[in-house]
């Protein structure tokens, strides 16, 4: 993947946005599936914010059977930690380094900034987010987990420790598992992260009412 800026779609709220959300989307999927979801989150006229949906690069993706496919990372296993190909991680977190530069760029501070994801894209908004130098106003991690947990604590910026973190998760997750998210939520908790939970009744999906909930949460870190 190229350091380069991806491509995106960019949502602003108001004129002169004081805050920006990069949102990364799940595996075969692009920026425009999750775009649709902001007059939900509420926000208010108060706070305008710039919504950034970047795509995937398309590369083969192991467990679909070589398949090409927009992906943040390779995926490997059907098991929580053998699943996540680490350089694809670790190539897709420069490339969101490179968009939270561009905000700052823009005169968006870091910690005005909110990470996002659904599934594989939530897993590198954690990954990105706890290694970013600068503290971030907070990581929304959506039927997801956590990738590296054994060497967070070695690698997470020491500023990171005080970054909310919202997780939210299906019940009936037949993708990722209900199991992998509660062991991603207990490790951050034990490494002292603030995580805020979720569980919904539904599948690998989202739901309104879990919407909502992401919209009072970034109502609440970006006021």
């Amino acid at each position: 993947m190229s350091e380069a800026l991806l491509p995106a779609i960019e949502i602003e709220t108001g004129p002169h946005p004081t805050g920006a959300v990069i949102w990364l989307h799940g595996l075969g999927d692009t920026g425009q599936g999750w775009s649709d979801v902001v007059p939900a989150l509420q926000v208010p006229p108060t706070l305008p914010l710039r919504f950034i949906f970047p795509h995937a690069p398309s590369m083969p993706v192991t467990i679909n059977n070589g398949m090409r496919m927009p992906a943040w990372y390779d995926i490997k296993a059907a098991n929580l930690n053998d699943r996540a190909d680490i350089a694809g991680v670790q190539a897709s977190m420069r490339a969101v380094d490179a968009l939270i530069a561009r905000e700052v760029s823009r005169g968006v501070v870091p910690h005005r900034i909110v990470l996002a994801g659904f599934s594989q894209g939530g897993a590198v908004a954690l990954y990105a987010g706890l290694r970013n130098p600068s503290p971030l106003a907070g990581i929304v991690a959506l039927s997801t987990y956590l990738v590296g947990g054994n060497v967070l604590a070695a690698e997470a910026a020491p500023q990171a420790k005080g970054v909310p973190i919202f997780m939210a998760h299906g019940l009936y997750d037949p993708v990722v598992r209900l199991e992998w998210a509660e062991a991603s939520r207990t490790k951050l908790m034990s490494l002292g992260y603030n995580v805020e939970w979720h569980t919904y009744p539904m599948e690998h999906t989202a739901v309104l009412d879990e919407v909502a909930a992401i919209g009072a949460f970034l109502r609440r870190v970006l006021a």
